[in-house]
């Protein structure tokens, strides 16, 4: 049996004691975080989440070739489901723009462990927005979790 484990980092402050109650855009990028290696499960990440603030927006980004049963999981946890035809990468860089300049939006969360994604990091805190990412070892970008406001990893642990 597999339990998943959250860390929430921060520099200074209790993290939720400084973003609770604000609005969560949350972009999760299926084909690196959503994978059975890892046991992590969209409930983790949104449960994480939501000891932070209010999500307001939720999107899954995967490729035409995730399972039938991943995209109805998605559905059955409240989130979009983003299907791609081919790399996933721009259109992930493009629903992470469209959050940045929501003005609904306060906080800014992207699961995935791709130092690709630093510039949407960098541009969300540009524009005054707070940044979250969620990521896994092995490969979490060191790059990407020193940029973010905040840093959830996710912990997979098999209990014996």
């Amino acid at each position: 049996m597999k339990e998943t484990l959250i860390k929430v980092l921060k520099r200074e402050k209790e993290p939720e004691e400084e973003i609770s109650g604000k609005s969560i855009g949350l972009i999760i990028d299926g084909p690196n975080i959503l994978r059975k290696e890892f046991g992590i499960k969209l409930e983790d990440i949104v449960e994480a989440l939501e000891r932070l603030g209010r999500i307001r927006v939720a999107k899954v980004v995967l490729n035409q070739y995730a399972p039938q049963g991943l995209i109805e999981a998605v559905v059955n946890q409240g989130l979009e489901p983003v299907i791609v035809a081919g790399d996933t990468d721009v259109r992930i860089a493009i629903e992470a723009m469209e959050l940045i300049y929501n003005s609904d939006v306060d906080v800014i969360a992207l699961a995935t462990r791709d130092a690709d994604f630093l510039p949407i990091i960098q541009e969300a805190k540009r524009k005054g927005k707070e940044t979250i990412v969620i990521g896994t070892e092995p490969g979490f970008s060191v790059a990407l979790q020193n940029a973010a406001d905040y840093v959830i990893k996710m912990v997979s642990k098999v209990e014996e």
